[in-house]
């Protein structure tokens, strides 16, 4: 495996540099993820894959399935409102396509993978695009009205996702329409495989089934995995490995 840390893709007026780590096996033309990682839209690191399992690790296997990975940090909510963490994924998609050639990765074969908030910039990444191949979503929001009724013991105004979009989804019905990827899906949409765990206190396993609906009934495919027992990040899985397995075979058949 060969790493490339610290490498700077954007650098939007006003703002911090934002940086990516890649990470590409020893072959030409790899097929490439693009990670994005969570922390509630406020919070969190390109440099942990997902909290519970080891980061490392989970970066040497996804190398070790045949693919490139980038994990890509955007602009936080305190920093910037929504949309500009899709303009920063956007961002990454191109530079990473521009270096293709010194990286020997094939930008054609690209699949987004998130976690959580980044789960749900993955897929909204992927819904205004045409040229991503999947989406790996595990439990990311997928639809702001309904997570504003989850009673998180916060203001409405307080909450992960109203400081994402500057405010309570019933104050700003066409910003959080635009935020929810399940009020998105198109028929055109790529694959996605989702999973979330069924005891997910943080992001109700209801969101991922308003996704999963959604994709369903616009004629998009959709794999949907209810994880019995998980809370989020994975907490209360013991093997977490037939998960990551799921989504590299997943990540395999719309690459190939």
């Amino acid at each position: 495996m060969r790493a490339f840390v610290e490498v700077d893709y954007a650098q939007p007026e006003g703002f911090r540099p934002l940086s990516l780590d890649l990470r590409t096996p020893d072959a030409a033309a790899a097929p490439l993820v693009v990670f994005f990682h969570g922390g509630g839209f406020l919070r969190g690191s390109r440099k942990v894959f997902t909290p519970g399992i080891p980061t490392e690790d989970s970066f040497e296997r996804i190398v070790a399935a045949g693919f490139a990975v980038a994990s890509c940090e955007y602009r936080l909510s305190g920093e910037v409102h929504f949309p500009a963490q899709l303009d920063d994924a956007d961002a990454a998609i191109a530079w990473l396509t521009e270096h293709a050639a010194e990286y020997d990765i094939d930008p054609s074969r690209v699949v987004l993978w998130g976690v959580s908030a980044g789960a749900t910039i993955a897929a909204l990444t992927a819904l205004r695009r045409g040229d991503v191949r999947g989406v790996v979503d595990w439990f990311g929001p997928a639809e702001l009205f309904a997570m504003a009724e989850h009673d998180t013991g916060e203001a409405p105004d307080e909450t992960r996702e109203a400081r994402w979009i500057g405010g309570p989804a019933a104050s700003l019905p066409d910003l959080a329409r635009a935020a929810s990827p399940a009020l998105q899906v198109h028929a055109d949409a790529p694959p996605f495989h989702i999973a979330h765990g069924t005891d997910d206190a943080h992001v109700p396993i209801a969101q991922s089934e308003l996704l999963a609906d959604a994709l369903a009934s616009a004629g998009a495919t959709a794999e949907f995995h209810r994880v019995p027992g998980a809370r989020h990040f994975w907490q209360g899985v013991d093997d977490t490995a037939p998960l990551l397995d799921a989504a590299l075979d997943f990540a395999r058949r719309v690459t190939h």
